[in-house]
């Protein structure tokens, strides 16, 4: 096979999974438009008049908008703290290089290996003692664990760094905290933009943590309002498929907005590496 007929072959099926990956999308989007009837009737067809009904009745209904302040503020501090810490962490690592550092690190890769579920009732018992449970602020608290996430993927980063650099600023007469914040944080910040992107669109979709920590519905997050829609014995499906589009919305936007800092922090951390 030809290179040009290998590139068309290859195309052909890119095309093909980006429509099997958005016929999901289209259906709850085209759903949203419909009546609970209509959608029974006909649920992958295009609505007889596109109406916004739903998402009237959403705004009016369900307090959308402290809904998406709340998931904001959750999301906006939970990342910027990540990035945070496992940068200074990551830092840390390569700063002062020892066998303690060393045994540390194999202590990181152990938790990260933990998985989440196993976790809760004691990270529960944690912010209950913390007076954190129903409160978002334990909500960051907890998504502050993915912290070792951010480290894993900036060290490997940041050891690209060379080492001259934090030499001859050390020698210079600059601190620790001065040559991480002046010097290596600025060289690192496609891989931290890369990393705060995926961080970003876990905790806006998270829906576990939320669920077992929030009880109050002022405190609610967007993720939350859809599971509202969801009864015991019935579903109001139009509803759930409006909360959800709502909620994907900013999270397209987002990624979108910031694909092209995605690809630039992976292409340089391939070069690097």
């Amino acid at each position: 096979m030809t290179r040009r007929g290998a590139s068309i072959l290859t195309s052909a099926v890119m095309l093909l999974l980006s429509c099997l990956m958005a016929v999901p999308f289209y259906y709850v989007a085209v759903n949203t438009f419909k009546s609970q009837g209509e959608m029974a009737a006909s649920p992958f067809g295009l609505p007889h008049s596109w109406s916004l009904q739903n998402y009237r009745h959403a705004f009016d209904t369900l307090p959308v908008v402290r809904a998406f302040f709340n998931t904001l503020y959750v999301t906006a501090a939970s990342v910027v703290l990540m990035l945070l810490v496992g940068s200074m962490a990551a830092f840390a690592m390569i700063y002062r290089r020892s066998r303690l550092h060393t045994v540390f690190g194999a202590i990181l890769l152990a938790a990260f290996l933990v998985p989440y579920q196993s976790t809760i009732i004691p990270l529960y018992q944690m912010l209950v003692d913390a007076e954190l449970v129903d409160s978002l602020n334990g909500l960051v608290v907890i998504y502050l664990a993915g912290a070792v996430f951010c480290y894993f993927i900036i060290i490997g980063y940041m050891r690209s760094v060379p080492l001259e650099i934090l030499e001859a600023a050390r020698i210079d007469g600059a601190g620790a905290f001065r040559i991480y914040w002046a010097i290596v944080l600025p060289l690192v910040r496609p891989v931290l933009i890369t990393v705060g992107v995926f961080q970003t669109m876990w905790v806006w979709n998270d829906y576990i943590s939320p669920t077992i920590l929030l009880s109050t519905p002022e405190k609610s997050t967007l993720v939350l309002l859809a599971s509202q829609a969801v009864a015991q014995f019935t579903t109001d499906w139009p509803a759930f498929m409006t909360i959800t589009v709502i909620v994907l919305i900013p999270m397209v936007i987002f990624f979108l907005t910031m694909q092209k800092y995605i690809v630039e922090g992976l292409v340089a951390g391939s070069v690097k590496g």
